[in-house]
């Protein structure tokens, strides 16, 4: 099971690659508030991108899951560096016993105290890729549009997906 953070989605949307989620094992889950975030917001502002997840919700590739009150979410919800759409992933992520996806040090960093598995959306290009339901340079330029339109990438996290991507190519 997986669920998904808005910026994972926002950018597979933007580089137009939402679909790479359906060769995730699992069922890939988009809580309540990251919907109304990503899409509902999304769409009356007119991102594209809004519209590619929503149409993956269409198509079946993503469910949507509402937040159960919980002992976790109460303690999250104390939590000043996360927002609401932290806390709701990794509320619903408990719940179904999934794994976050998201890119943010901080709700990555409160996963990691809660013994919640993680992944970002860099993983989803680079399991696509190894697996052959991408090739490398579809990989590696996916990576690169994704800087283009935005994604905050460092230069060492860059260096290690371009150095993962190429022990592929071997």
């Amino acid at each position: 099971m997986w669920v998904f953070d808005a910026t994972p989605l926002i950018y597979l949307a933007k580089v137009d690659r939402i679909e790479l989620v359906c060769h995730l094992d699992g069922t890939c889950y988009i809580p309540q508030e990251i919907y109304s975030e990503v899409v509902v917001t999304g769409l009356e502002s007119g991102y594209p991108d809004a519209r590619r997840v929503d149409q993956g919700i269409e198509s079946g590739s993503f469910e949507l899951i509402s937040v159960d009150n919980s002992e976790l979410i109460t303690r999250l919800k104390r939590n000043p560096n996360l927002s609401t759409a932290d806390v709701a992933v990794l509320g619903c992520v408990t719940s179904v016993d999934g794994i976050a996806v998201m890119d943010e040090t901080s709700g990555r960093t409160a996963a990691e105290i809660e013994g919640i598995d993680t992944r970002g959306t860099a993983y989803i290009i680079l399991f696509c890729a190894k697996h052959g339901y991408i090739s490398i340079s579809e990989a590696h330029e996916s990576i690169d549009s994704m800087i283009e339109h935005g994604w905050y990438c460092s230069p060492p996290l860059y260096t290690q997906l371009v150095r993962k991507l190429e022990s592929f190519d071997q």
